[in-house]
């Protein structure tokens, strides 16, 4: 059974043409993560938008609006840069489908090597740069929603073999790093979910999360410096409704 993609798959299909268009004229190394990835996977649900994270060193903000600009790409919200600054993420639409599209900037080891072991990936007509399963595990666990959480099961239950104790030992690292051992309650709910269900993915034993401790070391650190690693779960955060055009 195909994957589903949503009621408008050929304007999703089309917005991702525009972006792999624009990106292959710039040098830095780019990736899908999100639901278009996630669906290229296997998982079946739908999509409106596209989540993609650019090696934050390997573009500047100018460079990369100017190219997706004459893809007919565009920002939409107002003071669209200095968001991107704060916030990691340049937040655009395509302007022929409508949809929407957020670009985020990886900047630390755990994205710069995710980016590297990407992987050319097939989504319904239109083959694009996507992260790899345990990758995009470690984004899910690191949002921390429902859709996250429910999105890792279905992939950990698709791929019993992936490492979970890679994607494990990377949440921790990131917590750490923005010292916010917060983030880890995204993977403790995945972990939770998963046993749940009885699925039982093959590399390591579900349960055994040693995010437990690492959470209890990590208390008196939540926060001074959030840093790159802490904006991977700020990601997403949308200005206020009056900033933001109308979603058609």
């Amino acid at each position: 059974m195909p994957a589903a993609r949503g009621p408008d798959n050929s304007l999703i299909e089309d917005a991702l043409a525009a972006l792999c268009d624009a990106l292959s004229e710039l040098s830095a190394p780019w990736m899908v993560i999100g639901g278009i990835a996630v669906i290229a996977h296997g998982v079946q649900r739908m999509t409106t938008d596209i989540d993609a994270v650019i090696q934050g060193d390997c573009v500047s903000m100018s460079a990369l609006i100017a190219v997706l600009r004459r893809h007919e790409i565009l920002p939409r919200i107002d003071d669209a840069e200095t968001f991107a600054a704060a916030n990691l993420v340049l937040l655009v639409r395509h302007q022929p489908t409508q949809v929407d599209l957020d670009l985020s900037f990886g900047w630390t080891a755990f994205e710069r090597d995710a980016l590297a072991s990407r992987a050319n990936t097939l989504y319904g007509t239109v083959t694009a740069p996507m992260a790899r399963v345990e990758d995009l595990l470690v984004f899910k666990a690191i949002a921390g929603r429902s859709r996250d959480v429910d999105d890792a099961v279905t992939l950990l239950t698709l791929y019993p073999n992936v490492d979970l104790n890679y994607v494990r030992g990377r949440v921790i690292a990131l917590a750490e790093l923005a010292e916010a051992p917060e983030l880890l309650l995204g993977l403790d709910a995945i972990l939770l979910a998963l046993r749940s269900l009885h699925v039982r993915p093959l590399s390591t034993r579900v349960g055994s999360s040693r995010s437990d401790d690492k959470r209890k070391s990590s208390q008196k650190k939540i926060g001074k410096k959030p840093g790159p690693a802490k904006t991977l779960k700020k990601r997403g955060k949308k200005p206020s409704p009056a900033k933001t055009p109308s979603k058609r």
